[in-house]
């Protein structure tokens, strides 16, 4: 199950997760090279190589090319990860048979024996069968298998996912797992020795070496990001693997890979550990992950090709340098109620400089709704310092709970009653549009998208989103829907509310 999207134009930055979206003049033209979540189905060989004794003396363990030590300790921390699903290809029908009949109700998907749609590699945090993964190598799965290096094969609980950076973490019935904890990724240099750790084309427990090319990289493949680049050969099925250093230690979860292949061909990128350790710390208390953040649309001047974007649209004369400038900002945001403005260069935010984007949402990420920080800004060439109170992405100063959460939120959807348009257009007198998605559990249904109409949950008519919070807010269990796509057809669908 490959998924390749363009280098330059696979996403923006949502303004509803992190910072904000880049919009209309920051927008790249797609290129030929590619940014691959290395998941894969494929069963084919690996590209595998010897690595050179760059030292010009025979490797020993005082040697830093002699890596069998982290790869002892790593190997049997690494798992493999196999997505199964009860999917079936989805299935179109006339708008009415659903409520009125018509004799092809029967064509409505129905589970059957689970299919495995993917796999990739994962990494136990603990030994009581925690288990770090991709999000991408579990979305959409009904059932998730856990392969342990020794071949013991588990069930694995799905505990949360953050779609935002791309990071989901599991859980399996077992104790006393060999485990690697988090490691401080903030002392990874450019240029130090790392090996990745997982599973690609099915050949389990591979380790590859490699150096730390660049951290904080920012790439816009997903909202929250601040990658660890490396050239150790990472390909498909290594998602979700562990990046570690030379003592073994976990610095990172590789994630994806620059590719025009689908395979690799020099440059891979992981999460680093200290942005995983605080969405899976958020995920055990909270169940989800709480940002905070400050509200507003980012142009990274780091970034030369940004930088005269910025200016032509803006008719300025702003120069590439270090720092954020912030081009928007989020009405109910943190940063305009701070009395942040539009054109100001974002410089440090407390003790920590601001170079890029990517340092920006790095640092950011460690923070919650509610927390105050300190932004030192450049205005018109004078400093300026902020406190600011930082907002979730709803524009709440605080931290709450999943009971807290309106079904809106729980949902990941703004929704509105049906155009009137709409109604008269396919004979109905309900529905609820989707007028606007986000991150949440209605991104598990596949064929919904901004427009569709939903018209029924859990075969109970909707009209406006009062009825939809009825049905929902406080339910757990499996949610079935029922809606219309933009061609008027009706696809079911389905989710699940914990």
């Amino acid at each position: 199950m490959k998924k390749i999207l363009g280098y330059t134009a696979v996403g923006v930055l949502s303004a509803g997760i992190t910072l904000g979206a880049y919009k209309g003049f920051l927008e790249e033209q797609p290129q030929n090279q590619s940014i691959e979540k290395t998941e894969t189905e494929l069963v084919t060989t690996n590209a595998s190589y010897d690595l050179p004794n760059i030292f010009g003396a025979p490797t020993t363990s005082n040697n830093p090319s002699d890596f069998t030590k982290a790869a002892a300790k790593t190997v049997n921390a690494v798992v493999n990860v196999k997505n199964y699903s009860n999917r079936q290809k989805q299935q179109y029908m006339d708008p009415f048979d659903f409520f009125f009949g018509g004799g092809r109700q029967q064509q409505q998907p129905q589970s059957g024996e689970p299919t495995k749609m993917g796999h990739g590699s994962g990494v136990i945090i603990s030994a009581d069968g925690y288990i770090v993964t991709n999000n991408h190598v579990i979305d959409k799965a009904d059932r998730i298998e856990v392969t342990l290096n020794d071949q013991r094969s588990y069930d694995a609980t799905l505990v949360g996912t953050d779609p935002s950076s791309d990071i989901a973490l599991l859980k399996i019935d077992e104790k006393a797992l060999p485990f690697l904890p988090f490691s401080n990724s903030d002392n990874l240099k450019v240029g130090e020795w790392v090996l990745a750790v997982g599973n690609p084309y099915s050949l389990n427990s591979t380790v590859t070496a490699g150096i730390v090319s660049a951290v904080g990289r920012s790439l816009n493949l997903n909202p929250v990001e601040s990658f660890i680049q490396t050239d150790a050969a990472i390909n498909p099925g290594n998602s979700g693997g562990a990046l570690v250093n030379t003592d073994g230690d976990l610095v990172g979860i590789n994630s994806a890979i620059s590719s025009r292949t689908g395979s690799y061909i020099g440059y891979g990128f992981a999460v680093p550990t200290n942005m995983v350790k605080k969405i899976v710390e958020d995920i055990k208390k909270y169940g989800f992950v709480q940002r905070g953040l400050i509200g507003i649309n980012p142009v990274d001047l780091s970034d030369e090709n940004l930088v005269k974007k910025y200016n032509k649209a803006e008719n300025k004369n702003i120069e590439v340098q270090k720092g954020v400038l912030i081009y928007n900002m989020d009405e109910n945001g943190a940063a305009i109620e701070a009395g942040l403005e539009k054109g100001d260069i974002i410089k440090q935010i407390d003790n920590q400089k601001i170079t890029n984007n990517a340092s920006l949402i790095g640092y950011l990420n460690s923070k919650h709704p509610g927390d105050t920080v300190k932004i030192t800004i450049d205005r018109d060439g004078k400093e300026k310092v902020y406190n600011v109170v930082l907002r979730d992405k709803h524009g709440v100063a605080k931290l709450r709970s999943k009971d807290e959460l309106t079904v809106s939120e729980v949902l990941g959807a703004e929704l509105a009653e049906a155009p009137e348009k709409f109604r008269k257009r396919y004979g109905i007198d309900f529905g609820v549009q989707v007028t606007k998605l986000n991150n949440g559990k209605i991104n598990q249904v596949q064929g919904l998208t901004t427009g569709c109409v939903i018209l029924a949950i859990n075969q109970k008519k909707v009209s406006t989103p009062k009825d939809v919070d009825k049905i929902l807010k406080g339910y757990k269990g499996e949610v079935s829907l029922v809606f219309l796509d933009k061609y008027g057809r009706k696809i079911y669908g389905g989710f699940e509310m914990d």
